[in-house]
């Protein structure tokens, strides 16, 4: 049975709660891990909406290892080039089983499963030239050998000007229905967005055709924003974002973009910040690098925009903690059932979110303070160069005065918005001591380093001499400064061996923290003035505000009734902290 176009968008009325195995399993799931975290889903989150379990990529690679993809690796697949669970890892599959028994225990514990695919036709099922289930077509009549996945080796593209892709897709989603499969993500599919538009409209109609409502997640990001009216019409959440780890710049950055998608999110087609690099990660080898303020942030961020709540972590090995942050139902709600969701404002890092709960007329107020202790703007920099790049002639030349300096900050941002990886060196980068001697800076450990791809490393040459600090911006380097240190030299330039984008250009500043520029306290203030929330939200029952009518607040992290407030409320919000609120008029 063929659905109708749009009949998609009700298949996830609200956006999609649940688990995937990537952030902690990375390609080596196993059946019983992925039953493990069933158990825990269905036994202490079901009730708190939580109910996807998908499993993420190669799960047809018997011989996975880690995050990493292995070159020609033996894929498991049937004979007509679809993808099979690798048994060695997925026992229940056996005898042609497929996904199906596991989907099977899913659903007997009252939840959904998902699996991960990527986009196009196995290479190894094109080197094979197999058929394509129930046509007189081969996988090599389909095969677009040009537009590859650039990082991952295991496929082909689908040439869908060829007689013989729209039936390849058909037969793979077929099988999926058969396996009876409720979420499908499909990967190396949404960028470039307009590249892969044809394999796109093709998945969703081969969807369609299977008449069973799967809800289809399309990756990696970030999906570009002038393709928003036609992933709406073909996707049920799309992410906005390249993968998002545990890392605060990438924290960060997820406010802008979700402010950019807000306008286009619909009923069923939800703009998707990506996973929650919560708990235990990376097979166990650390739990997550954000501090308990910034996982409030991350989930109250994500809740006020509307993200899917995809969380990555080990469930097995929950924290009191993380379990707290995944069974607030007062803050779910939000994220699940509110309404009018929109940025009020962003006063230079410190930035409010309204929504309005449909059911009350309440109002939701989300609070966050995204500014370090040490501003790290250009406003507050030492030197400052913009637009450097591979070329001499804009390379940033720093010579400065560090005398008065408790740290050290090194930045690099991009110039442009862009999702191309900027590769930028400092070369030489030298403490100058007040006897005349010079410190490597690369002698020193950093205080922390926080770049894309967790990039940051010192930089060698290729006889493996030590060159300096390298990094993908956006990236900081902190440093303590050490006593006798007055001035700090380097030369920072966009690093052409790291093979950057021809017209990639980052700004570089540095910084020095100092005790007159360091903010010890306990965070900052943020103002709202409650008689003029609902003028400038144009939310809910609360546009009457401006008459000066008090309103009952709620705390919804804390549980706390903070009673009522009229004019200005301006609460304390820590360092890279969030707060949420109802407010309730009387």
């Amino acid at each position: 049975m063929k659905k109708n176009s749009s009949d998609f968008l009700s298949w996830a009325p609200a956006p999609p709660m649940g688990w995937n195995s990537w952030d902690c399993f990375a390609t080596t799931v196993t059946e019983a891990q992925t039953k493990a975290q069933a158990d825990f889903m269905a036994d202490k989150l079901k009730t708190h909406g939580w109910q996807y379990i998908v499993v993420d990529i190669q799960w047809y690679e018997p011989d996975a290892e880690n995050h990493a993809y292995r070159k020609n690796a033996v894929l498991t697949m049937d004979a007509f080039g679809r993808l099979l669970p690798a048994e060695n890892r997925f026992p229940s599959a056996a005898d042609g089983a497929g996904f199906k028994p596991l989907a099977s225990y899913m659903h007997s514990r009252g939840l959904k499963f998902g699996v991960h695919v990527m986009r196009g036709i196995p290479k190894q099922a094109v080197e094979k030239n197999l058929p394509i289930y129930g046509t007189s077509f081969h996988a090599g009549d389909i095969a677009d050998r040009v537009h590859v996945c650039p990082w991952n080796p295991d496929m082909y593209g689908v040439d869908m000007g060829k007689r013989g892709a729209q039936d390849y897709y058909d037969s793979v989603f077929a099988q999926f229905a058969e396996w009876d499969i409720d979420y499908v993500k499909v990967d190396d599919l949404s960028r470039p967005y307009f590249q892969n538009l044809p394999e796109i409209e093709a998945i969703r109609k081969a969807i369609d055709k299977t008449g069973r409502p799967m809800v289809l997640s399309l990756s990696p990001g970030a999906t570009d924003i002038r393709a928003a009216d036609h992933v709406t019409a073909h996707a049920n959440l799309w992410r906005i974002s390249d993968d998002f780890w545990d890392r605060w710049l990438a924290l960060r950055e997820q406010f802008h973009r979700l402010s950019q998608w807000n306008p286009h999110r619909l009923t069923g087609a939800w703009p998707d910040a990506d996973m929650l690099p919560l708990g235990t990660l990376v097979l166990g080898e650390r739990t997550t690098r954000f501090t308990e303020e910034e996982q409030v942030t991350l989930m109250t961020l994500w809740s006020i925009a509307r993200s899917p709540l995809m969380h990555g972590g080990d469930m097995t090995k929950t924290d009191p903690f993380t379990l707290k942050l995944l069974t607030n139902d007062e803050v779910l709600a939000v994220n699940q059932k509110s309404a009018h969701n929109r940025p009020l404002f962003d006063h230079d890092g410190l930035i409010a979110w309204t929504a309005t709960d449909p059911a009350t007329g309440d109002t939701f107020l989300a609070l966050f303070n995204t500014r370090d202790r040490v501003r790290l703007t250009p406003q507050n920099a030492r030197q400052y160069t913009d637009n450097v790049s591979c070329e001499i002639a804009t390379h940033a030349v720093i010579d400065i005065n560090v005398r008065d300096g408790k740290k050290l900050f090194l930045i690099a941002e991009p110039a442009t918005e862009a999702d191309n990886f900027t590769p930028v060196v400092w070369n030489e980068p030298r403490l100058v001591m007040t006897d005349g001697s010079e410190r490597p800076l690369t002698d020193q450990e950093w205080t922390s380093a926080d770049a894309q791809w967790d990039s940051a490393a010192i930089k060698k040459d290729t006889a493996g001499n030590t060159i300096g600090l390298g990094a993908m911006a956006t990236a900081v380097f902190e440093y303590a400064l050490p006593a006798g240190a007055a001035r700090f030299r380097a030369t920072a330039l966009v690093d052409a061996q790291g093979k950057p984008d021809t017209n990639a250009r980052v700004h570089i500043f540095t910084i020095v923290g100092t005790d007159a520029n360091e903010d010890t306290g306990p965070g900052l203030a943020i103002e709202v003035n409650l008689n003029e929330l609902g003028e400038l939200g144009k939310i809910g029952d609360l546009d009457d505000l401006a008459g000066h009518r008090p309103v009952h607040i709620r705390d919804l992290w804390t549980g706390e009734d903070l009673g009522e407030r009229e004019g200005i409320f301006a609460p304390l919000v820590p360092y890279h902290g969030a707060k949420l609120y109802r407010l309730t008029k009387r």
